[in-house]
């Protein structure tokens, strides 16, 4: 497989997951501006939507849109239990917070990174993320992890885009169970080693 990310995007989490699922990969950077891989290629080809992540599969083919990679990623080595069975409820609810974090958190974040959003705009976007933060809070409380006391693909997701408040001045240090979620998370061995990879550490 081919994993077609830039540094610290969304493609992390994938990145993540792979790692932890202990499955051979290649990694190919992306500049997001220009199209351009970083071996020269032409992104759109490989996604005309020109977002990573995208991942070339062994048989041929691209997958793309994060939870659905993070769901191939997961199935495709069931040992390492980052996702449960297709089928149960578990797994629904896997999906219920793979799609949470998707629509409410990684969006979210969308005004803080546009260069034309005014500022009333980005405080409105920075007040948003706040309830939704809060409300994280509460479904960590007595948890390790989002889904119980498991690491899940859904926890890769939500800790990539946690990390973006560091860029963008939503400080975590208001909701300390979320700070203490993202150290916990990102002192994973596996975690480190796809930082280490990007470039991020």
């Amino acid at each position: 497989m081919k994993l077609y990310y830039s540094p610290g995007a969304c493609s992390l989490a994938p990145h993540i997951a792979i790692c932890e699922a202990g499955l051979p990969f290649a990694g190919e950077k992306v500049n997001l501006q220009t199209k351009k891989t970083e071996s020269g290629g032409d992104f759109l080809q490989v996604n005309p939507k020109g977002s990573v992540p995208a991942l070339a599969l062994d048989e041929g083919g691209v997958l793309t849109e994060c939870a659905v990679i993070l769901q191939y990623i997961a199935d495709r080595a069931p040992a390492a239990k980052l996702a449960p069975p297709a089928g149960t409820l578990e797994r629904y609810r896997l999906m219920e917070w793979l799609n949470y974090v998707s629509s409410e958190i990684h969006k979210g974040f969308s005004p803080l990174w546009n260069p034309k959003a005014t500022p009333e705009w980005k405080a409105a976007a920075v007040a948003l993320l706040g309830n939704r933060f809060d409300w994280l809070t509460r479904q960590l409380e007595g948890r390790s992890y989002l889904t119980g006391e498991s690491f899940s693909v859904a926890d890769a997701y939500l800790f990539t885009v946690l990390s973006w408040g560091a860029h963008v001045g939503v400080d975590l240090g208001k909701w300390p169970a979320l700070a203490a979620y993202q150290s916990r998370v990102g002192h994973r061995p596996k975690v480190q080693q796809a930082l280490r990879e990007e470039g991020l550490v």
